[in-house]
């Protein structure tokens, strides 16, 4: 019972806290509500303040903006207004120059008109006059121009050809007498021997005897020489001697004194032809660079590129004409050097171009093109300066010459392969220019006969002085000399001289 009593006691008071409860957790939500209500209409308050505040600002802002476009808009009509005036000042100033215009073309009108009658009234008497002069004269005015042109032409031909031949005569006693002092001071100081050395493709045996020893059996020998030298070894009846042949002239250096070793030595065989051949490769390779050197030394061309300088050692088996390549080029060198010094150019160019101006024959069996494109392209290819080049390439007129220097180059060029001694012709070459020099003389108009003298350096043409006046003579002589240098190749100069000469004959009775 007690137990009972004190449960439903428990319960009733758990029940009356379970409503205070509900009933204080409503109070105190109501509150927080009431609160956040509160707020809520406080942040209202100040969020329609603040949209007042911006709405004013806008407004004042709208109409700041408004206020400035109307006086933009101002400004720019006054602007126009402004512009409006000044083109209706201009339009009226233009429509007053027009009509100044229309006024002077105007009067410039009436004036053609009567300069245009003055004209026509100038013509019609000077028809008249040419008229009265023809009939007075006989001659219509063509045939008296004609006539008047021939008349002056005749009283001053012979005075144009004497004061040209005067003149030309001057200028060539002046240039002759300074080239021969300045060739003479240059030769002179240079003092260098004639060049009598020529490449050897003969060589000497002891017996004929020796000949059977260098073919050897069924021909061994001399199949493994020519196949370890790169030449053609020919063998035939010259009593005590054998040719060798070959395109590249170091190659045929090579050979040749390898087969001299091989003739002294008298042990052939192939394995001591394959040991003497490359001996004498290496001592013909060293005597390269030694001959490098001393042509740059000996011609005063310092700082060649080593590959440069084995070209020129190359030089030293070339020939041309007889003339050993190595010896023309330092030649030619010293020759230049002392020509450019003379005439105040730049010595150093002359040299070194007089230098170099060959060296493409070292290499000109094996690249196509001429020796001077050959040896510019080789020289350029190895920093050579392009003033030097340029006398290389030009020594032979295959470009134009643009520097004193790159004449200079040529004149020693021909100096050195000209002068007796320097060079051998064969005589049919010789023979076969005198011939061409005769026909392209007598090919002239009014040439009656022509002589090739002194060797070929001059030629000598008489001319009928019925149909070659001393004018004609003149012209002749240098269309003579440009055809020369257009269709024939050769060393040095060639004098032409063209000679007119009148005879009167009468019989006394």
């Amino acid at each position: 019972m007690e137990i009972l009593k004190i449960t439903i006691v428990a319960i009733l008071a758990l029940a009356v806290g379970l409503g205070l409860g509900f009933l204080i957790r409503n109070y105190v939500i109501q509150s927080k509500i009431k609160k956040q209500q509160q707020e809520a209409k406080v942040q209202i308050h100040q969020a329609e303040n603040k949209a007042n505040e911006i709405i004013l600002a806008a407004r004042d802002e709208a109409l700041k903006v408004r206020n400035e476009a109307e006086q933009e808009l101002e400004r720019r009509r006054s602007a126009l207004r402004r512009e409006e005036e000044r083109l209706q000042q201009r339009r009226e100033k233009m429509d007053h120059q027009q009509e100044r215009m229309e006024q002077r073309e105007q009067s410039l009108n009436k004036r053609q008109s009567s300069l245009d009658k003055q004209r026509n009234e100038v013509e019609r008497l000077q028809q008249e006059h040419v008229e009265t002069l023809e009939r007075i004269a006989g001659l219509s005015r063509e045939e008296a121009k004609e006539e008047l042109m021939t008349i002056v032409e005749e009283e001053n031909r012979q005075e144009m050809a004497r004061v040209i031949r005067e003149v030309e005569a001057e200028i060539k006693e002046e240039a002759d007498e300074r080239a021969r002092k300045i060739i003479t001071y240059a030769i002179q100081r240079m003092s260098s021997e004639q060049v009598a050395e020529f490449t050897v493709s003969t060589v000497p045996l002891t017996s004929d005897d020796m000949k059977g020893r260098i073919i050897g059996r069924g021909g061994r020998n001399i199949r493994a020489f020519e196949q370890a030298a790169g030449v053609d070894v020919v063998v035939d009846d010259t009593p005590e001697a054998i040719t060798i042949t070959c395109f590249d002239p170091v190659r045929r250096a090579v050979a040749s004194r390898a087969m001299e070793r091989l003739v002294v030595d008298g042990r052939i065989h192939p394995a001591r032809i394959e040991k003497i051949v490359e001996d004498s490769r290496k001592e013909v390779e060293r005597i390269i660079r030694e001959e490098g050197d001393r042509a740059a030394y000996d011609a005063s061309v310092p700082g060649l590129h080593p590959e440069i300088l084995k070209l020129l050692g190359r030089l030293k088996f070339r020939t041309s004409y007889g003339q050993n390549q190595h010896a023309h080029a330092i030649e030619t060198a010293k020759l230049a050097g002392l020509l450019a010094e003379e005439l105040g150019a730049d010595a150093d160019v002359a040299r070194a171009g007089g230098l170099l101006h060959d060296i493409g024959k070292a290499v000109d069996f094996e690249v196509e093109g001429t020796h001077a494109s050959i040896g510019a392209d080789i020289c350029r290819r190895y920093g050579v300066p392009e003033k030097v080049i340029h006398c290389i390439e030009a020594h032979h007129h295959e470009v134009e010459q643009l520097s004193i220097e790159a004449i200079i180059v040529e004149a020693a060029d021909a100096i050195s392969g000209a002068r007796p001694g320097a060079r051998r012709e064969s005589l049919d070459l010789y023979l076969k220019r005198i011939h061409s020099l005769e026909e392209i003389a007598n090919s002239f108009t009014g040439v009656e006969e022509s002589y090739a003298i002194q060797a070929g350096r001059e030629v000598r043409i008489i001319v009928k002085p019925e149909e070659v006046d001393d004018l004609a003579t003149i012209q002749l002589s240098r269309d003579i000399a440009k055809k020369l240098e257009e269709s024939m190749e050769y060393p040095g100069q060639i004098k032409v001289t063209v000679i007119r000469e009148i005879r009167a004959e009468e019989i006394a009775k």
